[in-house]
């Protein structure tokens, strides 16, 4: 069975005294007393699955990070509105709370969680909820919390209900041990940071659950995701979004990286569109429950100037972030994602100008770009 959690000491005490009947819904003993496979008797803990309804019925963790509001946009226009639920800690702008459900759901509060995945029979779910590279290691007990404990509480709610569970994995699964170009799906992972290891252990809890209870587990471990909609948030990659920020505002930016250092990447929308395409794939379809998927591979300074391209006085300087150009350089410099592009036919839509041209004509419509052209 699932693990059993936060027992009391007299609770435990009960539990080891035979012939005790222990009642569990009037302790604080919390438990997974079926197998994932079973239905349980209690009819309001039924969770319908995916196959007895219309459409799936989607709840996205972490809802407010850089991913989740363009994910649901996708979902609610594939599925219709309300079966796409978009959820946080934090209050959303008016613009997001208007466009479709949202709720308030803490990862950590396993009750709340449970709660919203049957009062509004949920039959997928997208853990999104993650604190990133750089932020995780300015503040490893909050890292360790919510990407270790947060996806224990995932794990076992996904796999007592029968959710479809999709959880990102990242370039920082990999460590300076891992092959770094081309970085196959299945080699030494090793990473040295607790972003990274919070993520291959999200990999392997997954993997087993999958073999261990038949939960449907997938997971996509992301390049470094450009999106023109949303502030940096805390990642090493982050620098190939401020870039666009700032080059359109002022015409310069100071990179935290090498010039030379090269990561896989990948616009937004390629990233929500894999997502989707992942979770529509057929079982049978899937050799494996963790792929890679790439675009591109480039460097600050291969950025820099195909940005220059558009913005011809754009320049940039080097500011070198010790931590962020170490765990950059523990990274893959490419993602060998051809399992991806077979088993379900993963293609990406944006090489490297393309994603200039498009991030610059959202970002800077009405600045330094319109002036240059």
């Amino acid at each position: 069975m699932p693990v059993i959690r936060a027992l009391t000491k007299a609770a435990k005490q009960a539990l080891l005294t035979p012939g005790c009947r222990c009642r569990t819904a009037a302790t604080s003993v919390r438990t997974i007393s079926v197998s994932p496979r079973q239905v349980t008797s209690d009819a309001s803990f039924h969770s319908v699955s995916f196959s007895e309804t219309d459409h799936p019925k989607v709840l996205i963790t972490g809802g407010l990070g850089q991913l989740g509001v363009g994910l649901a946009k996708i979902l609610r226009k594939r599925f219709g509105n309300n079966n796409v639920i978009l959820s946080d800690i934090r209050k959303p702008p008016s613009h997001v709370f208007h466009s479709g459900p949202f709720i308030y759901s803490d990862i950590l509060d396993y009750k709340n969680l449970r709660e919203i995945v049957v009062n509004n029979r949920i039959t997928w779910l997208v853990h999104y909820s993650a604190v990133l590279s750089a932020v995780g290691e300015a503040n490893v007990q909050l890292a360790r919390e919510v990407n270790i404990t947060g996806l224990h509480n995932i794990l076992d709610i996904a796999a007592e209900h029968g959710l479809r569970l999709f959880v990102p994995s990242t370039i920082g699964a990999f460590g300076p041990t891992s092959p770094r170009d081309p970085t196959p799906d299945l080699c030494v992972q090793r990473p040295r940071t607790i972003y990274g290891v919070s993520k291959v252990h999200a990999e392997l809890m997954g993997e087993y659950y999958h073999h261990r209870y038949g939960l449907d587990f997938r997971c996509l471990r992301y390049p470094g995701i450009i999106s023109a909609d949303s502030q940096p948030g805390g990642g090493t990659t982050d620098y190939a979004v401020a870039i666009f920020h700032d080059a359109s505002k002022n015409g310069k930016f100071e990179c935290n990286l090498k010039p030379g250092t090269r990561l896989p990447m990948m616009y937004i929308d390629d990233c929500l569109r894999a997502t989707l395409e992942v979770m529509e794939a057929p079982t049978e379809q899937l050799s494996m429950r963790t792929y890679n998927i790439n675009a591109m591979s480039f460097s600050p300074e291969e950025l820099a100037a195909e940005v220059k391209k558009q913005i011809p006085d754009f320049q940039i300087t080097y500011n070198i972030d010790h931590i962020r150009q170490a765990i950059a350089d523990s990274w893959p410099m490419n993602f060998d994602d051809g399992n991806a592009r077979n088993d379900w036919g993963w293609k990406h839509d944006y090489d490297l100008p393309e994603l200039v041209t498009t991030m610059l004509n959202f970002i800077g419509s009405d600045s330094r770009l319109a002036h240059a052209n």
